[in-house]
């Protein structure tokens, strides 16, 4: 009897498998309660400054906002192509694809640079008031932890070039797109909450 899990021509994991390895998932657990922390944070902040935060969206710059959240979701849809491709054995696909969402996913942190060069120009800075700082703290913790995903992109792009993934075993690949896509998730989160949530 052949392992369904093993077989190519499936499009999805087997039922009841969690995509990627624990690690990956320990690891996404403590992304989470690290924001979790975060966005508790940012309501006591926002319940003892109200005003604050409901003049703070208009500072920020929502082209910048709503590019990331583009560059976010659509290197998310890359790497989820990827998967998709290397559980069929179309390595190639998958290749292309990955370096597909290594270039969108560059996209981010220039687009932040530019952001934040735009707002200390417009004296948006630490000092700016309790809003500001706040979306600091959050903003710049989420580029590292995308920092940290482009640097696996880049790891697991190595490896699938060299012939490490195959149909039956692409663990490392089902793990980078678990954890973009939690980052992504967290993303959409901070967009709303500083962008849109006037």
């Amino acid at each position: 009897m052949v392992d369904a899990t093993l077989d190519p021509a499936r499009a999805e994991p087997a039922a009841g498998r969690f995509p990627g390895n624990m690690a990956i998932w320990v690891g996404i657990t403590c992304e989470f309660v690290e924001f979790g922390v975060l966005f508790a944070v940012y309501f006591v902040a926002r319940a003892h400054f109200p005003e604050a935060f409901h003049a703070g969206p208009g500072r920020l710059s929502a082209t910048a906002g709503t590019a990331i959240t583009l560059l976010m979701v659509t290197s998310s849809y890359c790497i989820a192509c990827s998967v998709s491709a290397m559980r069929r054995d179309r390595r190639r696909q998958a290749l292309i694809w990955l370096c597909a969402a290594l270039a969108v996913a560059l996209g981010y942190p220039l687009v932040k640079y530019l952001e934040v060069g735009r707002n200390l120009a417009h004296g948006l800075d630490g000092g700016a008031g309790i809003f500001i700082t706040v979306y600091y703290y959050l903003t710049i913790n989420h580029l590292v932890h995308a920092t940290w995903g482009i640097l696996g992109i880049l790891f697991v792009l190595g490896r699938l070039a060299f012939g490490a993934y195959s149909a039956e075993s692409h663990a490392g690949l089902e793990a980078l797109g678990s954890y973009w896509h939690a980052t992504d998730m967290i993303w959409l989160v901070l967009f709303t909450l500083f962008y849109l949530l006037a």
